[in-house]
């Protein structure tokens, strides 16, 4: 129900917004950079606005929620109109609930249990999170062996220096960089370095 997210780019920006106002303007600097997809973190009070914003102002770009690590902020990012869902990890009751919505996800994954566990649900395009905590490139080779139908966005810790070892597995699809929007950048409103990092990142193979 995923695959298709992982298709969209090779770097799904991870972005974390303590400003709604800054929404627009990086969903913008993203796109000018040739980045289709922005995944905008649940961690802010003002995450949801972001994400309606976006989705009514700048409908060009797939706009995602992630962080969702309860059934209410499933429901409440479907409402505010995201177009994907994003989980760091998967309870029965969010599962059920990001299933509920209807739209395309990418639930959280960071062990071979976990990743076996959401496969046997019919889920084989996943989050693997923590990426470089949870063993890295190391550990997505070992487990393409035994789990040869999953696909992964590995989220955590990646770095522009890093992230082409992962696209370069046959089992990654894309990878989640919070690189794209530095804190900095946004404080300072620098959306043309937003949109330096995202032509970087869509050039990444």
């Amino acid at each position: 129900m995923g695959n298709e997210l992982l298709d969209l780019s090779p770097v799904m920006p991870v972005v974390v917004l303590d400003e709604v106002a800054d929404a627009v303007p990086v969903a913008r600097a993203l796109l000018a950079g040739g980045i289709r997809v922005i995944e905008l973190t649940l961690r802010t009070p003002v995450a949801l606005a972001a994400i309606e914003r976006v989705a009514a102002e700048v409908p060009e770009i797939v706009v995602g929620a992630g962080t969702v690590t309860t059934p209410e902020q499933a429901k409440q990012a479907a409402d505010a109109g995201a177009k994907f869902l994003v989980t760091p990890g998967c309870t029965d009751r969010v599962l059920e609930a990001v299933v509920g919505t209807g739209l395309p996800f990418l639930p959280g994954a960071g062990t071979v249990s976990e990743a076996m566990r959401l496969a046997e649900q019919g889920l084989t395009a996943l989050k693997f999170f923590p990426a470089e905590p949870s063993g890295g490139v190391p550990f997505l080779k070992a487990i393409a062996g035994p789990l040869p139908g999953l696909r992964f966005c590995p989220t955590g810790g990646i770095t522009p220096e890093t992230a082409p070892a992962y696209l370069a597995l046959p089992s990654v699809g894309c990878v989640g960089g919070s690189w794209l929007t530095p804190k900095d950048a946004l404080a300072a409103k620098d959306f043309d370095r937003v949109t330096a990092l995202a032509r970087e990142a869509a050039a990444l193979r």
